[in-house]
């Protein structure tokens, strides 16, 4: 547990250092509040923007404040999962290029404590930034729509917690297979995209998919439930996460042999 802390906090040391507490955070937060900006303004941007003909009434149903929640959540999907893979991409491969591991390692430290001290420290910066994010975001969005009850907004933020909880996973995992950053990068992105994609084309046999998370959110933020096999695709995404960090330092132990 001691060495496991000490970890930790080296790890939190470095992302400030590398400044991901900065720029991950500020990314975040522009893309979120982003949304109930330019909902709020899309009449006179698109008026502002377009040769109309004299005379044109642009009338857009205004969203409901719930609505606007779901639809940062579909940028966060997109936008948000990229940067989130860009973040935790290096955790391992950083420290086998530059040769600190190599001093990590030599110490009595376990492969497990090694592994799980990158994973807690990258859930906390990506966690820390989605929730600041989604906040600021219900904030705007309660003072330019309507209010969002705050039971719904931490329903749906937990739920989407998991998600980022799986990409941060799917990182790690990557992160010892490969030693290139951008490899890594490249093999977790497709991984999600291709879950997403499989979810899609086959939703019958697909209904426990991790992907479908961002579609629980949304229930509760519209039905304030959750939705049909909500708790199957909660309990999926958990399960897939622990695999994901099991196997992640089964390979590590394995990978640090060659």
């Amino acid at each position: 547990m001691r060495n496991f802390l000490t970890l930790f906090m080296k790890e939190m040391k470095e992302n400030t250092r590398n400044g991901k507490w900065i720029w991950l955070p500020v990314a975040i937060i522009l893309i979120s509040i982003s949304q109930p900006i330019t909902s709020y303004y899309m009449p006179q941007i698109l008026e502002s923007a377009g040769n109309l003909p004299e005379g044109t009434v642009i009338e857009i149903p205004t969203p409901s404040g719930e609505e606007v929640l779901a639809g940062t959540l579909g940028q966060l999907g997109t936008i948000g999962t990229l940067l989130f893979v860009l973040a935790s991409m290096s955790a391992i491969s950083g420290e086998r290029q530059s040769g600190s591991l190599t001093l990590v390692m030599a110490r009595p430290v376990l492969p497990i404590q090694y592994i799980l001290s990158k994973w807690a420290g990258l859930i906390a910066i990506t966690l820390t930034s989605f929730i600041l994010s989604y906040l600021l975001t219900w904030y705007y969005t309660n003072q330019l729509f309507n209010s969002v009850e705050w039971t719904v907004l931490l329903g749906s933020m937990a739920v989407y917690s998991l998600w980022i909880i799986l990409i941060v996973s799917v990182s790690i995992l990557s992160g010892t297979l490969l030693r290139s950053g951008g490899g890594i990068a490249g093999i977790s992105i497709c991984f999600l995209g291709l879950l997403t994609v499989v979810t899609g084309l086959f939703i019958r046999y697909m209904e426990w998919s991790p992907s479908r998370l961002r579609e629980v959110a949304t229930s509760i933020l519209l039905e304030g439930e959750l939705a049909e096999k909500g708790l199957l695709v909660l309990l999926s995404t958990i399960v897939l996460s622990l695999l994901m960090v099991i196997l992640a330092t089964w390979r590590f132990k394995r990978f640090e042999q060659f």
